[in-house]
């Protein structure tokens, strides 16, 4: 207690008395405040929506909550499932409608508790975790509609994730009980773990009518292509370990097998792998002496070391990933986390996302017959190339893998593209990473769309003074089918190009564009005439190819060329008259992350007027400065586009004894 004589019945008497219009003030200051902080609250919690998508989630809703709905022996049970399901017969596009959003509105059937007449559930878990996440996700997503006649597909609230945990008939039974079911059409269930023993088959065995079915299990068998959508089996270790970032780059173990109860065959094969190349491969298994509490799942052992997991996945450069009862594994997701390349031996399984992901830039994928040769496979896989992989496979999980929303809206996103081709997401947006690696350029791909004004392509032939050389290539070019239009950049400034009636008469437009300066570049400049998409850019010389060869497509790069070409390569481009070519490579390499597919046999360069006079390659510096070319550009983009590639594309039966007029490109040159 205080003294006493420090207080008296007005308060502590050291505080002189406040005066009355002085207490007046701050009396109504505080009214303000306080009316303030509570309307702040008031605006801070009350909904901004009408539309309000969150009365899905289980925080709101309980299970325990949700009404109950008892299945007669009676109740009807959808067909096993149609194999020969697609989206043109076995769902309804129409019920999608127009959208200006080009989205497609997905509904979620409320909350029920399916059981049988003896009140026995239809699960043995009800509604898991994982799956009330999805259901979240797709809640709180732009998909979602809570107006069922507004809906293109249909969601149920039913969980088939985990096929052990269901009774097959009477699951069968309460999808039919829906009321917009009608034969499962434009419906989609979720299951990661399909079949069971003894046969573990690779699809969901509840029949299911015609829904379609996103499965995390499918084999070549089962898998209906362009219908159902293969997904990843989703790793809890995802939501409950965090992994350092670690960079691509070489690592302590050259192949990792971290997976337990895999074959026996396999591990007595691995085993073999194990004593041929040593300390290159580590082989985990389960750990059988641990301390009391210590987690299984979190562990690996090998000869009684034991080894954090998935930790360890980041130590090694490839990680195995074998079929086990089940195609799908969740250890999949796990080492695609770990920036880990998997090497991938599970013979028909249907990757997660294979309809738009491309396996080939983040995994390595291996016969199961071929296991006795894995070694040496991954051993011909240069540094660089394995650095890739590992930095795509990284990115692969974070964008697709890592969350059940992720996984959730990476499915509808499919279906969507499906519905909306127009309106669909390229390639590129699907497997490049969103990395800007220099900020002065913008990929193409996503500039607006401008339809080109005239079909074909255009020829731009740089020259300078090679009239018979020019001439010759103008003649050739303009046998093409698909040629519009003749474009001659024409670089001498000292001397006047041929007259008119002098030049080659071809069947489509030929216009002289003569340029103010001698710049090698001036064959990229995205000229006004040119009305076409595809733009061919070949130079005087180039009298080699023919017009079937020609016929082949060509992409359009000349604006970022030049008005977007990073540093200063253009000027040194310029100012060298040397590796233009070069530049362009690095540019489109840069932005697409291909490889150039090579067109067609190889062939000798021949051009009888070239001398060492007017022929830029012919000069002894001209090797010695594309090869500093290739440093500088390297340098300006701080990385090395330009991608290794062991690809050729030639006409089909070019090479087969046919008659010519049967081979759409007969004149195409031999080996």
């Amino acid at each position: 207690m205080y003294p006493s004589g420090k207080y008296s019945s007005r308060g502590p008497a050291l505080i002189p008395r406040m005066k009355t219009k002085h207490r007046i003030y701050y009396i109504t200051l505080f009214s303000v405040v306080l009316l303030g902080l509570i309307a702040t609250g008031m605006f801070q919690f009350w909904p901004h929506s009408i539309e309000s998508t969150a009365d899905w989630a289980l925080d709101k809703r309980s299970v325990h909550d949700a009404p109950l709905v008892r299945l007669p022996v009676s109740s009807p049970i959808p067909e096993r499932g149609d194999l020969s399901c697609r989206m043109h017969t076995c769902f309804d596009v129409y019920r999608c409608g127009y959208n200006p959003k080009n989205r497609i509105k997905v509904y979620i059937y409320p909350l029920q508790r399916f059981v049988d007449e003896l009140g026995v559930p239809i699960s043995s878990t009800g509604l898991s975790r994982e799956y009330n996440d999805l259901l979240s996700a797709v809640s709180d997503s732009d998909f979602y509609t809570d107006d069922v006649t507004r809906a293109c597909l249909f969601i149920p609230s039913i969980d088939v994730l985990n096929q052990n945990s269901l009774r097959i008939r009477e699951t069968a039974q309460a999808l039919a009980m829906l009321p917009r079911w009608d034969k499962g059409m434009n419906h989609v269930l979720f299951n990661m773990l399909p079949g069971g023993p003894p046969d573990y088959n690779t699809a969901l065995d509840v029949p299911r009518d015609r829904a379609l079915l996103a499965g995390g299990g499918f084999s070549t068998w089962t898998y209906r292509q362009g219908y159902d959508v293969s997904i990843p089996v989703y790793s809890p270790l995802s939501a409950d370990v965090e992994l350092p970032e670690r960079q691509p780059g070489p690592r302590r173990y050259f192949i990792l097998s971290s997976q337990m109860a895999i074959h026996r065959e396999y591990r007595a094969e691995l085993e073999r792998l194990k004593e041929e190349n040593g300390e290159a491969l580590l082989l985990l298994d389960k750990c059988s002496n641990l301390s009391q509490g210590a987690a299984p799942a979190r562990k690996r052992c090998y000869k009684g070391q034991v080894y954090d997991y998935p930790q360890i996945l980041q130590e090694s450069s490839f990680c195995v990933v074998l079929r086990g009862a089940r195609l799908g594994q969740a250890a999949l997701s796990d080492v695609l986390q770990a920036g880990c390349v998997p090497v991938i031996l599970a013979d028909s399984y249907i990757l997660p996302f294979s309809e738009v992901l491309d396996w080939k830039r983040a995994s390595v994928v291996i016969p199961e017959e071929k296991l006795s040769e894995m070694y040496t496979i991954l051993k011909s896989i240069p540094h660089r190339q394995v650095e890739e992989m590992q930095r795509q496979a990284h990115w692969f999980w974070e964008a697709y893998f890592s969350s059940m929303k992720a996984i959730g809206l990476t499915t509808l996103q499919i279906i969507n593209d499906r519905i909306y081709p127009y309106a669909a997401r390229t390639y590129e947006q699907w497997n490049n990473p969103p990395v800007v690696k220099w900020s002065s350029v913008n990929s193409p791909l996503f500039l607006p769309l401008i339809p080109p004004r005239a079909p074909g392509f255009t020829a731009v032939v740089l020259t300078y003074d090679r009239v018979e050389s020019l001439f010759r290539v103008i003649t050739e070019i303009s046998k093409v089918p698909s040629l519009a239009k003749l474009l001659v950049v024409w670089n001498n400034q000292n001397k006047s190009p041929p007259e008119e009636s002098l030049w080659p008469k071809i069947g489509v437009p030929l216009k002289v564009v003569r340029t103010k300066e001698n710049k090698l570049s001036n064959r990229f400049f995205p000229y006004d005439e040119i009305e076409t998409e595809a733009v061919l850019a070949i130079d005087d010389d180039i009298i080699m190819l023919t017009s079937d060869e020609l016929q082949f497509g060509y992409e359009y790069f000349n604006y970022l060329y030049t008005y977007k070409m990073p540093g200063d390569i253009k000027n040194w481009v310029d100012a060298h008259m040397n590796c233009e070519d070069i530049a362009m490579n690095f540019l489109v390499a840069n932005i697409t992350g291909k490889a150039p597919i090579k067109v067609t046999p190889r062939k000798k360069f021949k051009c009888p007027e070239c001398t060492a006079i007017d022929g830029l390659s012919l000069d002894q510096t001209h090797m010695v400065e594309r090869s500093e070319c290739i440093n500088k550009f390297a340098s300006v983009f701080g990385t090395m586009p330009l991608k290794v590639v062991e690809h050729r594309a030639d006409p089909v039966l070019y090479k087969d004894d046919f008659p010519e007029k049967l081979k759409s490109f007969p004149n195409i040159g031999s080996l």
